[in-house]
């Protein structure tokens, strides 16, 4: 895990209307690590295990883009096949030609969600 750093975003809180089916498609669509807290609370460590956080429901979900979360993909073709296949529409996809690739997703709580892919990871193909 990378050092702490004063800065360094740690925690992230996200609507849910229901915590576990949330959980399962995060886990399902990103790798993400889903675990129990000490005190019961249905928690997650992303997939490189540098932020973490959990679902609430005491929180109305952020469907209209505000402040977005981006989470970083491999192939954003890929992420917003699995996005589909687990569930959810794909908002918004980035034309071949953007600076940067991108796309936005609705999760299972209505929560506008974006992707990137770095520019590098598809001009050379892989992903």
């Amino acid at each position: 895990m990378a050092p702490m750093a004063n800065g360094k975003i740690c925690y992230v809180e996200i609507p849910a209307t229901d915590i576990a089916v949330s959980a399962r498609f995060y886990e399902n669509v990103f790798g993400w690590n889903i675990r129990q807290r000490g005190d019961g609370a249905r928690a997650f460590d992303d997939a490189v295990g540098e932020v973490s956080g959990t679902w609430v429901l005491n929180r109305p979900p952020a469907t209209e883009p505000g402040l977005l979360l981006y989470i970083m993909v491999k192939s954003i073709s890929a992420a917003c096949d699995a996005v589909i296949r687990n569930g959810c529409d794909v908002v918004e996809r980035s034309s071949e030609s953007a600076p940067e690739v991108i796309a936005r997703f609705r999760d299972p709580a209505g929560n506008v969600i974006g992707l990137y892919q770095e520019r590098s990871l598809s001009e050379s193909g892989s992903g």
